[in-house]
């Protein structure tokens, strides 16, 4: 949001835009966005905002966090020299990941992206006994359903949470 004066507000809507037009009245609520936490996210699918999307029902999570917490301090954060076995030759031998460390896969159609965090994720679960979090920015609905039911068919579904964007919604959906 960018503060204008005179009581004007930009902003990009994080849900449905219906009905939403120049000159409204908005309510501040004074709070930030919260999203659930915790082991019962996992196996779930939610939106950006941390609403279930995957017509499972409530999360039922015991704790939200806002997304505006401070970052954790360079002692408390879990840094490793040690390198993650992926099980995916190349990228142990070319671009070796540390452990607990976060990984983002960019390319474009059609390079095997979604295949290759579908691999990884299913050997930290497997291999490692890890827990993964996969955020889909501007997936297909369609690889989005497939990513799930692979994760399903796999068994790997309980140590991983999915927070997906679909390009078919508007840019902050």
């Amino acid at each position: 949001q960018q503060q204008l004066g005179g009581g004007v507000v930009r902003c990009i809507a994080l849900g449905t835009s219906d009905g939403l037009k120049r000159g409204l009245k908005v309510e501040n609520t004074n709070k930030a966005i919260e999203v659930p936490v915790g082991t019962k996210t996992l196996g779930r699918i939610m939106n950006v905002l941390g609403e279930p999307i995957d017509e499972a029902g409530p999360i039922g999570e015991e704790e939200r966090w806002t997304i505006h917490r401070a970052a954790p301090s360079y002692e408390d954060q879990a840094n490793s020299t040690e390198l993650l076995e992926t099980g995916i030759k190349v990228i142990d031998l070319i671009a070796p990941f540390a452990k607990g460390g976060k990984v983002g896969l960019f390319g474009g159609a059609g390079v095997g992206k979604t295949v290759n965090m579908m691999e990884l994720i299913r050997n930290i679960a497997i291999e490692h006994s890890g827990y993964s979090v996969f955020a889909g920015v501007g997936e297909r609905t369609r690889e989005g359903n497939d990513f799930y039911h692979e994760m399903k068919d796999s068994n790997v579904l309980d140590k991983v949470s999915l927070v997906y964007g679909q390009m078919n919604e508007p840019p902050g959906n």
